[in-house]
Parts: C-alpha cells; structure tokens; sequence
C-alpha cells in the first residue's frame, strides 16, 4: 500500500525510528545491576565444617534454636544488563533493579568490589566483637573471638555476629537461648557501641528469610517501610537501634510481652 499523504509519510519514518531505537535498547548494557534473594547463614551452627563463630578464654554455651543473617546477591559490575531483564526486574517482587553507581558507588572492577567487600566484613566482624564483649562486659585480652563465613562481604552481618556471641556466651543472662528456639533473621551493620545501622536491599533479605525457615527478622528502624514493601506472610518485623535494645527485644517475644512493630 502506498502512503500517498505526506503526514502518514513522516508517521512511518518515525514509527521506524522508534522501532529501531527500541530493538538497539533492547540489547545494548544497560547502567543498572539486578539483585536478588541470596544465601542465609545461621551464626550459631557451621559453615563448611567450621563453626561461624569461635571462642576461647571463655565457657561456650550450648545453644538452641538459630540466627540467621541474610544477604542479597547482585550482578556484578562487568555484567551486562539489558532492557528485557530490567523490565523483568521491575515486574518481579523477587527482584530489584538499581543504578549500578548506587549498588558500587565507588566503581572498580569484579576483584576490587570483592576485595572491598571482604574488607567491610573484616571491620564488621572487628566491630561486632568489640560491641558483644562490651555488652557482656568481657575483656578482649582474655576472650577471644574468631568469626568465619566463606564467600560473604560486606557489613550488614554485624548485629547477627554480636547477638551471636553473645548467645554463646551468656545466652539470655538467665541459663536460656536468645532464640528461645526460634530462627530469627536479621540484618543491621554495629559499631563498636551497639548502634545498629542500616543496610539496603531489606525487602529482598525478608525473602531469603522466610525461605529459610525464619519466623522473625529484626530491622534496623530506619528500613521499615522498605521491609514491609515486600513482607512474606508468616514473618513478623521488628524494628531495632541498638545491641542492647535488641537482646532486650528477644527476651521480650520470649515471654509473649508487647513489642515494637513497624
């Protein structure tokens, strides 16, 4: 058929135009990242035949019940994304999209984020540490604490690895677990003081939580609304700040008390 009027002429050109810039979007990279659920690890138990966490100069309680800290897993800086997996990104609730400059804001390459991954973690645990001894009010001159977990970085494991240690060693300061034999999940970087922070991607963490088993995820406060965007049924939030506020949190939901929500 011939398009004899010059408007539906024009029309056509731009409809091709549109068309051929939509199929070139649809496979060139994109400057985004995909994240998704990742694996969880109970900081009470092994990993890969080695305990997560490791005391000496101190009694070790037997423990009950598990902890278990959450993380996601992103696509790398180098790899590819383009249009068809953002859009899929998008319309999935067990994925996210994001700017790669916000999931690797200072850059570099696969080896470089891994190494400044692992680096963070090396803090957080250093950190983690510091905040549980001084909580239970030990000195680090004669308890030593020694923190594995293969193939994670980052910080955002702090508060599980300090309520961790102190489960092992103190459990809930009256003979009992922390857990009160529940798995618990959570997630929140601490510093030396107890003071819990916040981590990103807490929406995708609630799922990897209820996946694996748990019932309850503590969240730092400030990511509330970000993890009741996506909550799985069955898992109850609650929101914490602090070290101290979060052992004083699970003896509470040990005794059926009242507590915060988000």
């Amino acid at each position: 058929m011939l398009l004899r009027d010059p408007r539906s002429r024009v029309l056509a050109v731009c409809a091709v135009l549109v068309l051929a810039l939509l199929g070139t979007a649809a496979f060139a990279p994109l400057p985004f990242s995909v994240a998704q659920p990742g694996l969880t690890a109970n900081v009470l138990g092994d990993d890969k035949g080695q305990p997560v966490i490791s005391i000496s100069g101190a009694p070790v309680r037997k423990t009950s019940g598990q902890l278990r800290m959450v993380t996601i897993e992103a696509t790398g800086p180098s790899t590819d994304i383009d249009l068809g997996q953002v859009v899929d990104g998008w319309f999935r609730t067990d994925r996210a999209v994001m700017p790669r400059d916000a999931v690797y804001p200072g850059g570099g390459s696969d080896a470089q984020i891994e190494q400044h991954n692992l680096d963070e973690m090396k803090g957080s645990q250093d950190a983690a540490t510091e905040a549980a001894l001084s909580y239970l009010g030990d000195s680090p001159d004669k308890v030593k604490v020694g923190l594995h977990l293969a193939d994670v970085g980052g910080p955002s494991a702090g508060l599980l690895f300090s309520l961790g240690i102190i489960d092992k060693l103190d459990g809930d300061g009256a003979g009992s677990d922390l857990t009160g034999g529940r798995t618990i999940a959570g997630t929140g970087t601490i510093d030396a003081a107890g003071k819990v922070g916040a981590v990103g991607g807490v929406a995708l963490k609630t799922q990897s939580a209820a996946r694996d088993g748990a019932t309850v995820f503590l969240v730092p406060k400030a990511e509330c609304a970000d993890a009741k965007s996506k909550l799985p049924h069955g898992l109850r939030l609650i929101p914490v700040t602090t070290l101290k506020g979060t052992v004083s949190v699970l003896a509470t939901l040990k005794k059926g008390g009242s507590l915060p929500s988000c």
